[in-house]
């Protein structure tokens, strides 16, 4: 399935507000007063327009309206896609509030996006409406990022060692408290990693994804299980902003690529787990012949964005990170956006993370061992 969504015209708009939202009415009834200052976006499936909605900006919010998707199309979660689209064309504007007039039959569409109620129920057309709506958060500069991990197991917050399972520790039972704690100190990103998913091959913990999404404004990146197109759907509608791809970009590169062309090299994280600079997949069981400078050479021309290594030699010992690998990294791709993760064990780690020219760290086991103070971390944020 290709996704697109691009800038239409009012015109375009009319018939899909018509037919999903007032069906008895006249395509001249559901033209608005003020179209002609509106932004107006469909989403193309397949080369079929799904969804339509118009922006209208005014100051330092915005209004959108009339968000519609073709009834034969629904439940496929374009609506949520759309919603994102918006947010990320406010962001790029300098827009600081999103809202709308939202029928009370959505109101749990919007809340499960993070929008809140700010007016008494009122009524339009003789039906019952609300005004809702969400903060839009500011682009991050493209500078050093703290990015700390959770993992999840049973609903979980853990951390293995090398990977293993057998080797897992418990640190909180709510995921939500410590992903809480991390924005409360300042940080705007999450690592978050569904080992549940990753062991059974498809996206289990989406639930966990969903109340950190609603609940905090923390930029997400979640992996673990993500095998598949709806595996990848479930994720985005959860709350993520971004995917972790890892196995998959190893294994099938041209069903990642698809993705990438579907949603956007910003939705990807690529991940490469290396052992000895080759690329290892499978649970870190198995390693391949490829190095790791070949598959990120190849992602890059691909259109890949972000990426984060793992040295499996290094990760959950507490033993310092692989610098050295990662400035090798560096130097063989220049302009490459390198996160480094795993084995960091003190504040001296990321300091020396970020004088190699990373451009973030992921940070597990020594922020939960008390290694690394959330308070440390503030003059990197």
């Amino acid at each position: 399935m290709s996704i697109q969504i691009r800038n239409i015209t009012t015109a375009d708009t009319l018939q899909l507000r018509r037919d999903v939202m007032y069906p008895t009415w006249s395509l001249d009834q559901v033209t608005l007063p003020h179209d002609a200052d509106g932004i107006h976006f469909g989403l193309y499936s397949d080369g079929r327009l799904a969804t339509v909605v118009s922006l209208f900006i005014e100051g330092d919010s915005a209004q959108f309206r009339k968000l519609a998707t073709a009834h034969d199309q629904q439940g496929k979660g374009f609506g949520k896609l759309m919603m994102r689209h918006l947010e990320e064309v406010c962001r790029q504007r300098g827009i600081g509030t999103l809202w709308c007039n939202a029928r009370e039959t959505a109101l749990s569409f919007y809340q499960q996006l993070g929008f809140t109620v700010f007016s008494e129920r009122f009524f339009k057309d003789d039906l019952p409406f609300f005004k809702m709506k969400i903060p839009v958060k500011p682009a991050q500069a493209k500078g050093f990022t703290i990015i700390p991990a959770i993992d999840i197991i049973g609903g979980k917050c853990v951390r293995l060692t090398q990977g293993d399972y057998a080797q897992q520790k418990v640190y909180n039972e709510n995921p939500l408290e410590v992903a809480m704690e991390f924005e409360d100190s300042g940080i705007q990103r999450l690592h978050l990693v569904d080992l549940d998913g990753a062991k059974k091959g498809a996206v289990v913990n989406w639930k966990v994804l969903e109340t950190i999404a609603a609940k905090t404004g923390l930029t997400i990146d979640f992996g673990g299980g993500i095998k598949s197109g709806d595996d990848l759907k479930i994720v985005f509608e959860s709350g993520a902003e971004l995917a972790t791809i890892g196995s998959v970009a190893v294994k099938q590169p041209e069903l990642f690529f698809s993705w990438l062309d579907q949603y956007g090299a910003d939705k990807m994280f690529l991940g490469a787990d290396v052992k000895e600079e080759m690329i290892a997949v499978g649970g870190w069981l198995e390693t391949t012949d490829r190095s790791v400078f070949d598959f990120l050479r190849t992602n890059l021309e691909r259109g890949v964005k972000e990426v984060f290594c793992t040295d499996i030699a290094k990760d959950g010992l507490l033993q310092g990170p692989s610098t050295e690998l990662y400035k090798k990294i560096i130097a063989e791709l220049p302009g490459i956006r390198l996160t480094a993760s795993g084995g960091v064990s003190h504040i001296g780690d990321v300091e020396e993370l970020q004088a190699a020219g990373l451009a973030g760290v992921i940070i597990g086991k020594a922020i939960y061992e008390g290694r690394i103070t959330l308070p440390e971390l503030k003059k990197f944020i």
